[in-house]
């Protein structure tokens, strides 16, 4: 009965741990897109991303504007940070698949953006493979009931 619950705890123990790290793991690289974007660190920025990723939004004309991946870190200036913060609001994953909602704001400006990223588990690093865009209109959050 003891080594039961000894192969019962490493097992629970091990699951456990194991979340923890990739939460850690995806964690870090949200950090290194928040980080690296705000903070003038294109290189960073770039570890973040998977080199096919492509960002969505919603123009003005309510069409859809796709900005590449490589033309966003081109646009990162080295050493020269925006001033905005960012913040992580949530992350839901599942074995190697992952989602994220970042919340990106300038304190100067009321204009708070909402980022949407899907991340995958590619050879043991969590890369953003997707991202889109916002402008936050409200705080309601929509649950199912």
């Amino acid at each position: 009965m003891r080594n039961l619950i000894i192969i019962l705890f490493l097992i629970f123990g091990t699951a456990s741990s194991n979340a923890q790290s990739d939460i850690q793991l995806i964690t870090n690289t949200l950090m290194d897109y928040i980080e690296g974007s705000t903070g003038g660190q294109p290189e960073r920025l770039k570890t973040a991303f998977h080199s096919d990723l492509n960002l969505y939004s919603i123009k003005k004309d309510s069409t859809l504007s796709i900005w590449s991946g490589e033309a966003y870190i081109a646009d990162t200036k080295e050493g020269q940070p925006t001033g905005e913060g960012g913040k992580i609001i949530s992350i839901d994953f599942e074995n190697n698949i992952a989602v994220a909602k970042v919340e990106i704001s300038h304190p100067k400006s009321r204009a708070t953006y909402i980022d949407y990223f899907m991340l995958l588990k590619i050879v043991d690093k969590w890369t953003i493979v997707h991202k889109m865009y916002t402008r936050r209109t409200s705080n309601k959050i929509y649950t199912k009931e």
